[in-house]
């Protein structure tokens, strides 16, 4: 459960910088501000965590059942942000849709951070607490910005990121269920075909690849539009 529980993490990270990408540099700072904020302000609530005590959070299945709740709704905003965003031509609902999607960082950037401050306090024993939270709180102001140009700079294409920021959300979202799964049936063990949970991960797989198919469509079209 915790390599499991580590991926996602990684994942959500990642998408959040792969969307900090679409932002200029004001958009970019805001956002490393506001988590670099959040952490100073949390350090006390995570001295009241432990190692221990995360591990024995991450078997109850009812608080599986919550964050794979949270994971599904991060993971659908950030789907929609990559279908608005890839569209030419929006409707003023839409713009104003994309617009927050786009300034929205998401919910479990906040206890994933919390997460690792936890992890950074009780692994630097005797040293202030709040110095380690101040100094968490500088690496984001510094971090953020950083590997969001990297990422830009490594992967120039706009589609090529989107469509990876796509994916990588998608697999976010598979790896909720997975996490659910193994929150509520990892003891007991089914026999028969649940129809309910195959149609859904139909359903998943069917619409990523129509998904695909749009947003390479588009790219080739802006392609060939680019030769004529």
């Amino acid at each position: 459960m915790e390599a499991l529980v580590m991926t996602i993490m990684i994942m959500v990270g990642m998408s959040l910088m792969l969307k900090l990408t679409f932002h200029g540099f004001s958009g970019i700072a805001t956002v490393a501000v506001l988590l670099a904020v959040f952490i100073v302000f949390s350090w006390e609530y995570a001295t009241g965590m432990s190692k221990t005590r995360i591990s024995d959070l991450l078997q109850q299945p009812s608080l599986m059942l919550d964050i794979a709740v949270l994971i599904a709704v991060d993971a659908f905003c950030m789907i929609a942000f990559c279908f608005l965003q890839a569209q030419d031509i929006l409707s003023r609902s839409q713009t104003i849709m994309l617009t927050v999607l786009k300034w929205f960082p998401g919910i479990l950037i906040f206890p994933i951070l919390m997460s690792l401050l936890t992890a950074l306090i009780f692994s630097l024993s005797g040293v202030d607490f709040a110095l380690i939270s101040l100094g968490m709180a500088a690496v984001l102001l510094i971090a953020v910005p950083l590997l969001t140009y990297a990422l830009k700079s490594i992967i120039p294409e706009s589609d090529i990121r989107l469509e990876l920021t796509f994916l990588i959300n998608l697999m976010v979202l598979a790896l909720g269920i997975v996490a659910t799964v193994n929150g509520r049936t990892a003891v007991t063990g089914i026999n028969e075909v649940r129809l309910d949970s195959l149609a859904a991960i139909l359903a998943l797989i069917l619409s990523g690849t129509i998904a695909g198919i749009i947003i390479n469509n588009k790219h080739l079209t802006k392609q060939i539009s680019k030769l004529k």
